[in-house]
């Protein structure tokens, strides 16, 4: 009898034990700009120091970085594809989406232009012009907010882009921008990345400011039902932490000691409906 009751405490503090570890860690899910911009860097540690908790952070595009959430496999996201969220939240996986911060894409491209883009004002257009001139352009081919947007673009111009021009380079933000940098070729990029790199690449901002070119982040908590190891509490408060008066503060004067502009707008507390 003493012996089975044993094997029972042992058994119940070895069901235990996993939990009570990943209570103290939150497993964030974000993209690559997140991390690239250097964004993290600095939030990261003040959410630390007030909660005590520990985050792990996944940098990856947007459609893994939910993916992997879907997964049970975090315990929040901070991404920036809508179209994308809101499926994820309407089929249940993601709740509480709630909108932190945002900035914009632009269209890079080498100095030369040979595909004479510079000042276009549609985003589309400019896409069009680069096909049609089949002009060297790297798309990340990553299903990121970034892909999922410049895709966007190019349905709306009319194209399928296919052929030796087109480049994939399935990575991130970052690694993205130094191969078109060495490959002279054009890209879509989100301006707080551009602005981290623009000290390692040479590629100049060609067309910027059409509306489509917005690029909102949202920050979700995940649904305890898609893994048995989500922390819940853990995710909460890492989103609460992402929209509360402070990290909007942080979020508002970041970049500006060293690019002289911030890289991102804060917006916590808007929906969608206030940038149709």
């Amino acid at each position: 009898m003493v012996l089975r009751l044993l094997l029972v405490a042992l058994t119940s503090l070895s069901l235990a034990a996993p939990a009570q570890a990943q209570s103290n860690t939150v497993i964030l899910s974000t993209t690559t700009s997140t991390q690239d911009s250097g964004l993290l860097d600095a939030l990261v540690p003040l959410f630390e120091k007030q909660t005590g908790l520990t985050v792990k952070t996944i940098s990856v595009g947007t459609g893994q970085a939910l993916a992997l959430a879907a997964r049970g496999e975090a315990d929040v996201a901070l991404v920036h594809a809508p179209s994308v969220e809101r499926r994820y939240v309407e089929e249940g996986k993601m709740r509480n989406r709630r909108l932190v911060m945002y900035n914009d894409f632009v269209i890079l491209g080498p100095e030369d232009d040979p595909a004479k883009i510079k000042g276009m004002p549609k985003a589309a257009d400019a896409l069009k012009r680069i096909a049609e001139t089949r002009s060297r352009f790297v798309s990340r081919g990553d299903k990121s907010g970034t892909h999922v947007l410049e895709r966007g673009l190019w349905k709306q111009a009319g194209i399928e882009p296919k052929g030796t021009w087109y480049i994939e380079s399935g990575q991130g933000m970052g690694q993205t921008l130094g191969i078109a940098n060495d490959r002279r070729a054009y890209t879509i990029t989100d301006r707080g990345t551009w602005l981290a790199f623009q000290k390692r690449i040479s590629l100049p901002i060609l067309v910027e400011k059409d509306k489509p070119l917005l690029n909102i982040y949202s920050v979700m908590e995940i649904n305890p039902a898609n893994g048995p190891r989500v922390n819940v509490a853990g995710g909460k408060a890492f989103a609460d932490f992402m929209v509360a008066p402070e990290t909007q503060a942080v979020i508002r004067t970041f970049g500006v000691d060293k690019f002289g502009q911030p890289l991102f707008v804060p917006i916590a507390g808007k929906t969608a409906a206030d940038f149709q």
